[in-house]
C-alpha cells in the first residue's frame, strides 16, 4: 500500500518530510534530495550509505525501547524512508507557548536528559539535537526524531558534543527559561544513576555520564575562550 501524503512538515538541503499514513497508520516520509553539486554517483552512494545508517541505528535503539521512530519501509535507490509518525509537538513549540506550567517543562526537560542519557549509552550520539528534534506529548514523554547525522561512537568529545549542541539551542532560542540546561542535566545524570552502570557494547566501554558533564564544560570553556 503506497504512503498517501497530508502535509509536508520540512524541506531541508537533504531531505523532504512529509506526514501522512501507511497501512492505515500515521506515518512520515523522509526523501532524501539528490544534492546537483555532486557527481550523480557519488551523490548516490553517499546518500544510500547515509539512509542504511539511519534506518540500522533506529531499528538498532528501538528495539533497545527508546522513544524513537520504527522504520516501517526503506527504499535506498529511490532514497525513501516510511517511518512511524511519534506522538507530540517539538520541543521549541512547548517551551515558547506560555499555557504550559514550569512543573510540566521542567518533566519534560528532565525526560529529555534521561532519554539523551539512554541514548548515549548505546553508544550512538544523535548529532542534531536541535528543539526541533525533540517531540512531547501531553504527558511530557519525549522522543527523539531524525537520525541522519547520528553515529555510533566511544570518542567521548562526541558526546560531548551532542549535549553542547543542545546546551546553545536553549540559551540562545529559549533564553527566557534560564534554567532549563540544568534542568535537562539533571535528568541526563539521574538517569544513569537510576539505570546503574552503562552496559559494554561491541566496540568497549560508552563514556560515563560524570565524564560526558566533564567533557561538556571543558567544550563550553573552549567556546567562551575562541568566543
Amino acid at each position: 500500500m503506497a504512503f498517501v501524503a497530508s502535509e509536508r512538515l520540512h524541506l531541508g538541503a537533504e531531505a523532504e518530510v512529509w506526514a501522512g499514513t501507511w497501512m492505515g497508520q500515521h506515518a512520515v516520509r523522509k526523501l532524501r534530495r539528490p544534492r546537483k553539486w555532486r557527481h550523480p554517483d557519488l551523490d548516490l552512494r553517499l546518500g544510500h550509505r547515509r539512509m542504511m545508517s539511519e534506518s540500522r541505528l533506529l531499528i538498532r535503539l528501538k528495539r533497545r525501547g527508546l522513544n524513537v521512530p520504527a522504520v516501517w519501509d526503506l527504499d535506498p535507490q529511490s532514497g525513501r524512508m516510511i517511518l512511524e509518525r511519534m506522538p507530540g509537538l517539538p520541543l521549541i513549540e512547548i517551551l515558547r507557548k506560555s499555557e504550559h506550567p514550569q512543573e510540566f517543562i521542567n518533566t519534560t526537560l528532565r525526560n529529555t536528559g534521561a532519554l539523551i542519557r539512554r541514548l548515549h549509552r548505546e553508544a550512538i550520539t544523535h548529532g542534531d539535537l536541535s528543539t526541533n528534534n525533540i517531540l512531547v506529548d501531553e504527558n511530557a514523554e519525549v522522543s527523539l526524531i531524525d537520525f541522519g547525522l547520528a553515529a555510533i561512537d566511544y570518542e567521548i568529545e562526541r558526546f560531548g558534543i551532542d549535549l553542547h549542541v543542545i546546551d546553545e539551542i536553549l540559551g540562545a532560542s529559549h533564553p527566557d527559561h534560564t534554567d532549563a540546561i540544568e534542568v535537562l542535566l539533571e535528568g541526563y545524570a539521574s538517569e544513569e544513576e537510576r539505570l546503574g552502570e552503562a552496559p559494554e557494547q561491541s566496540g568497549g566501554a560508552v563514556p560515563t555520564a560524570e565524564q560526558v558533564l566533564k567533557r561538556l564544560e571543558e567544550v563550553r570553556s573552549r567556546v567562551r575562550y575562541h568566543g
